[in-house]
């Protein structure tokens, strides 16, 4: 039976490693956000390293869900000290379920707050599309997809909640979920990931 993945990015204001109060508030906030989004009906798993120190993204070890990769558009830095982004990787069984998980609860008052983390990128920051039973997505499918969402827009390939497509490639409408159930648009105003602390974070190798 085909599973749906999700693949979020957004480009954070300041870097993983800043100090400041309002990159503390975000790690919180994403912890309590996976703890309760790991506990949701519907949700299979999403791509966590084997181990890595506080914002090491880039050269952590991420098994079968490949190397980590980000899309064209993102310009910082890339290594502990300077990546200033945020990226979520996940299977569910269907649509209705993630769209629920992040339009509800702990994670629809985070996107509420978004903008405090998170720039004004003018891209799509989640994009979902199918995949067969037993198929693990990489990092590099979810960049792809992202990208292919940017430039040609919601299709069978790669598309938005607000714009999905059933596993046989025709367009679907689930209860609530459409262009005008919510005002979040996909087009640089959609669902980021909001970042949960990296692994490793405030310790060095576990």
């Amino acid at each position: 039976m085909p599973r749906l993945a999700l693949y979020t990015f957004g480009v954070l204001k300041s870097p993983l490693a800043d100090p400041g109060p309002l990159t503390r508030e975000l790690y919180d906030t994403g912890e309590a956000v996976y703890r309760r989004i790991g506990q949701h009906p519907g949700y299979l798993a999403h791509a966590e390293p084997a181990d890595a120190d506080r914002g090491m993204l880039f050269g952590a070890d991420w098994g079968a869900w490949g190397e980590f990769a980000v899309p064209t558009w993102y310009g910082k830095g890339r290594t502990s000290e300077t990546t200033a982004l945020a990226a979520t990787l996940s299977l569910w069984t269907d649509l209705r379920p993630a769209f629920d998980a992040v339009y509800t609860g702990l994670h629809r008052a985070a996107l509420n707050r978004r903008h405090d983390w998170f720039e004004r990128t003018g891209h799509p920051s989640h994009v979902a599309w199918w995949v067969s039973d037993g198929v693990i997505p990489t990092w590099q499918d979810g960049v792809s997809r992202l990208e292919h969402l940017h430039d040609h827009g919601s299709a069978p390939h790669a598309f938005t909640f607000h714009h999905s497509f059933a596993p046989e490639g025709t367009p679907t409408r689930t209860d609530g979920i459409g262009p005008k159930s919510d005002r979040v648009r996909w087009r640089g105003e959609e669902a980021g990931g909001i970042a949960r602390r990296p692994p490793g974070a405030g310790q060095r190798q576990r």
